[in-house]
């Protein structure tokens, strides 16, 4: 299997977990928190979002620097994070399918102006900055759900909610 097929199954699956956490938000729940120094529901589905997004924002070229690059997703409602999410999908796909072997090996930098945060090869941007970055904040969405007392889904198998409604 090239990095390629592997990347387009995992997106697959992950955009499908994503979609089963944002779903079960609400436009009430989006200014709320836990605390005062966590992100709102709003802005913490926004970010994993985004972080989906940046497959085809970031890695179709060789430096994102967020001075230049980056603009904050500021939702105002969960059909719009819904909206964003699908319509980066397909993008998704396309840049991923775009990406020869070596363009995986090729290096990629994340900076803001004269300051670099990570050099790397794409394929490591891909796991370590947008993969397993999405996945630890996508957990922490789904303990927000739990907080709220909204039904928290399976991601990699059935979750307590899953096995208490049989």
């Amino acid at each position: 299997m090239s990095l390629k097929q592997g990347f387009l199954i995992e997106l697959e699956r992950e955009t499908e977990n994503t979609r089963r956490i944002v779903s079960r938000l609400k436009d009430e729940h989006l200014d709320w928190r836990p605390h005062v120094k966590s992100m709102t529901a709003g802005e913490l589905a926004a970010h994993v979002v985004e972080l989906h997004n940046w497959v085809h924002k970031a890695l179709g070229q060789s430096v994102f620097d967020f001075k230049k690059h980056y603009t904050p997703f500021k939702p105002t409602n969960m059909n719009e994070i819904s909206e964003v999410l699908e319509q980066g999908y397909a993008k998704n796909v396309e840049m991923i399918n775009s990406l020869t072997d070596e363009d995986w090996s090729s290096m990629w930098t994340l900076c803001a102006g004269d300051h670099v945060i990570a050099e790397m090869p794409k394929v490591g941007a891909m796991r370590f900055i947008i993969q397993n970055h999405l996945i630890h904040h996508r957990g922490q969405l789904s303990l927000y759900l739990r907080l709220l007392d909204i039904p928290v889904p399976g991601i990699y198998g059935p979750s307590a909610d899953d096995l208490s409604n049989g």
